[in-house]
């Protein structure tokens, strides 16, 4: 299978000069904990927990208030946790015309970007800014848009973000109709011969992580599950332990 078309720079070494190491980073399945579930009175011990845990990047959502109802943050805390973050930050950008706004992104620590489908005319020529500011480009599905539109899309994209639940705030329900979705889209993807990442926000604990890992998906994003509980890191490892067994 090919790899989808973006450069990453966190990866480079691995890639060129690597290759046993890139193939194992690219099967393994990866943790990324929901900073918007953090405790933001004490954002930087819990950037420091995540650094120290098993977690693999940081999620960023980042919500505008226009495309979805809430609003979370922007570019001054994001860069605040680029100041001590040491694994990337996945940047989802929960806003209208994110076009608006790449390179800003990117110049305060974004190292992936993902966009929603829905909140940008211009999908392609998009992508392709996110992918010229340096950041690995990927794209959200809303949780009852069909697989179907990412078909000619999908070679460009590093990465594509399913939601399991309807997007602007944390500590929903999971949506059992996301393994399916996950099926269709893993489907696609080997049928046009990529290695694209599938990665599910939304509702994920312990009890569906295995499931959705069995479905077809790569990178879980855990936000409330992770930092609600009793020791966040203990259970960052279970989730890690659980969806690559």
């Amino acid at each position: 299978m090919k790899e989808p078309s973006a450069d990453y720079r966190g990866f480079a070494f691995l890639v060129y000069f690597c290759p046993k190491s890139h193939k194992k980073l690219m099967s393994s399945k990866l943790i990324a904990p929901s900073i918007l579930a953090a405790d933001f009175a004490n954002l930087q011990r819990d950037i420091e927990m995540v650094n120290n845990s098993e977690a693999d990047w940081f999620h960023i959502d980042v919500m505008d208030g226009h495309f979805v109802p809430n609003i979370s943050y922007g570019m001054p805390v994001i860069q605040a946790i680029k100041r001590h973050a040491t694994k990337p930050l996945d940047v989802h950008l929960m806003i209208e015309k994110p076009e608006r706004y790449i390179e800003d992104f990117a110049n305060v620590g974004a190292d992936i970007i993902t966009v929603h489908h829905e909140s940008t005319v211009h999908l392609h020529r998009t992508l392709t800014q996110i992918k010229k500011a340096g950041c690995k480009a990927g794209i959200v599905l809303n949780l009852t848009t069909p697989i179907y539109v990412l078909e000619d899309i999908l070679p460009e994209c590093y990465m594509v973000l399913l939601m399991s639940i309807n997007p602007g705030f944390g500590g929903q329900k999971f949506e059992e109709m996301t393994f399916q979705r996950i099926k269709k889209l893993r489907k696609m993807a080997n049928e046009q011969g990529l290695n694209t990442r599938i990665e599910i926000d939304g509702g994920v604990t312990d009890k569906n992580a295995k499931a959705l890992i069995d479905a077809g998906a790569d990178v879980l994003v855990a936000g409330s599950h992770v930092f609600k509980s009793e020791n966040p890191t203990k259970t960052i490892s279970d989730l890690k332990s659980i969806a690559n067994s």
